[in-house]
């Protein structure tokens, strides 16, 4: 990703709001009276991997590589700044569910 924690923590926001709504709509496209399948949990299993894949690569890119380059504590700090500012993201979308 890029050396702005703000700009990483809205990339990992977006794609988190893409999943949600993602599964906010489905209901309303796929009939629910359909036979399960084992396809389902397969889908839901890959989601996840495929999600710990994009998170992590928004998250630790960066600073994996500026840590190998000797920038230990700029790889640290730029972690830190981009987990908090998420966390802030993350703080906001919730009062938003409780209070909406």
């Amino acid at each position: 990703m890029t050396k702005k924690p703000y700009l990483n923590a809205l990339a990992a926001a977006i794609y988190v709001s893409l999943v949600g709504s993602l599964f906010f709509f489905i209901p309303r496209w796929v009939p629910a009276n359909r036979p399960d399948t084992v396809f389902a949990p397969m889908g839901m299993l890959s989601l996840l991997v495929l999600s710990a894949a994009i998170m992590g690569y928004i998250f630790f890119a960066q600073p994996v590589q500026l840590y190998v380059d000797g920038a230990k504590q700029e790889a640290l700090s730029l972690f830190l700044r981009t987990l908090a500012a998420f966390a802030v993201i993350t703080i906001l979308l919730l009062a938003l569910a409780i209070v909406l």
